[in-house]
């Protein structure tokens, strides 16, 4: 926990979420709510032939919250609903201490110094919970 919780890295992420808009005409929503802090991720989806081709995000989530949803929605296009689904339980392994590993999504590493404040960690999964499970039903 030497690492500042809000760096810089962070704060620039929490300004530039991709997709930060909500679709007009989504296959399926989610929205995902942290009870610990209030922060909401709804996600919209839009799936063709098996894979994620648009996605629209209303984000009101603490900076942690916001520069995970920009990570996740800066990758997600082109991703299986399974994949999606990986990377959520990845971050929630990375999250509780059951892996080490953030090699499975690009940027997560600048959301290291968070592990250590599990008050933090809702908020950190909220875009990564909200898109799987968009694309999980946008699939059905």
């Amino acid at each position: 926990m030497s690492a500042p919780l809000y760096n810089k890295d962070i704060l620039r992420l929490a300004t530039a979420i991709p997709h930060h808009h909500r679709l007009d005409q989504p296959q399926a929503s989610v929205e995902k709510r942290s009870p610990t802090c209030g922060s909401r991720v709804t996600a919209d989806a839009i799936m063709a032939d098996g894979r994620l081709v648009e996605i629209g995000l209303d984000v009101k989530a603490c900076a942690l919250g916001q520069a995970s949803a920009a990570l996740m929605a800066g990758h997600a296009i082109g991703l299986t609903a399974g994949e999606l689904a990986d990377a959520r339980d990845r971050l929630t392994a990375y999250l509780s201490g059951d892996s080490d590993d953030l090699d499975f999504w690009p940027g997560l590493g600048v959301l290291a110094p968070a592990r250590g404040y599990p008050a933090r960690h809702a908020s950190i999964r909220l875009g990564f919970e909200a898109i799987a499970e968009a694309a999980r039903q946008a699939d059905a």
